[in-house]
């Protein structure tokens, strides 16, 4: 029987596939850890909205450390913390990205806003992150910098061109602690699962961090183990090795 009791594990560049879906392979291992009575959490940037479908799929209820941390569901129906983004922050980093005109966008509780849908009256939304895109290195440095001198903001990525920006303390950890604190599992009993800045505070803080082949080389260096890439099935190959052997 493995020592651990949760396996947290990242969604894009993680769980899913290069087509954003669940192999064959993930979806059986993450089944037969469930059975074994190990807890799977999705621990990701998406929002809620945007993993309910593939809990379908999974077809097991699962806790869920969503948009970075800024909420954690006990399963999808119920709400166990929420962390909202004061809407001036948000309308301010906004304005940076219409400044050097970037992609960017914003998570509410409810939908995700873009540059080409965004809302018509900010103030009304509950904000859970913001996000900007760019392929020039030298903007998504001066801009992060611009950030962390307010010190307003826990400053992560999901992919290595973008910035995420969620209210200062909320990460992925802290979204797991909080949800150890519900199940009563210490920290040293979670697996975390990530490829990117947004999974590094977990990764680190587990009991076992473990990084996507395809993992950005900070996030590969903060972990205990590397694993294959998401398009070669990694999550199965590694949860094979340290749980269900």
């Amino acid at each position: 029987m493995t020592r651990y009791k949760m396996i947290a594990l990242d969604m894009d560049g993680t769980l899913l596939n290069e087509q954003s879906q669940i192999s064959a392979a993930n979806l059986q291992v993450i089944r037969e850890c469930s059975q074994l009575g190990v807890t799977v959490c999705l621990s990701t940037g998406r929002g809620i909205y945007n993993v309910s479908p593939y809990i379908d799929e999974i077809q097991i209820e699962l806790p869920i450390v969503a948009a970075n941390g800024s909420e954690v569901w006990e399963h999808r129906e119920k709400l166990i913390t929420r962390i909202t983004m004061d809407a001036d922050l948000v309308e301010e980093l906004r304005n940076w990205a219409l400044q050097h005109d970037v992609w960017y966008w914003g998570s509410t509780t409810e939908q995700v806003f873009n540059k080409d849908t965004w809302s018509e009256d900010p103030y009304a939304e509950q904000w859970l992150k913001f996000g900007v895109y760019t392929e020039n290195v030298e903007l998504l440095t001066e801009l992060r910098q611009r950030a962390e001198d307010m010190g307003r903001f826990e400053i992560t990525n999901s992919h290595p061109y973008n910035l995420e920006f969620n209210p200062r303390g909320v990460n992925k950890a802290a979204g797991l602690a909080i949800l150890c604190e519900r199940l009563g599992y210490e920290m040293s009993q979670i697996i975390a699962v990530g490829d990117s800045l947004n999974d590094l505070a977990m990764i680190r803080e587990a009991g076992l961090g473990i990084a996507m082949g395809n993992a950005q080389d900070e996030v590969k260096e903060a972990a205990d183990m590397v694993t294959l890439s998401n398009n070669e099935d990694g999550v199965a190959h590694i949860l094979r090795q340290v749980v269900l052997s």
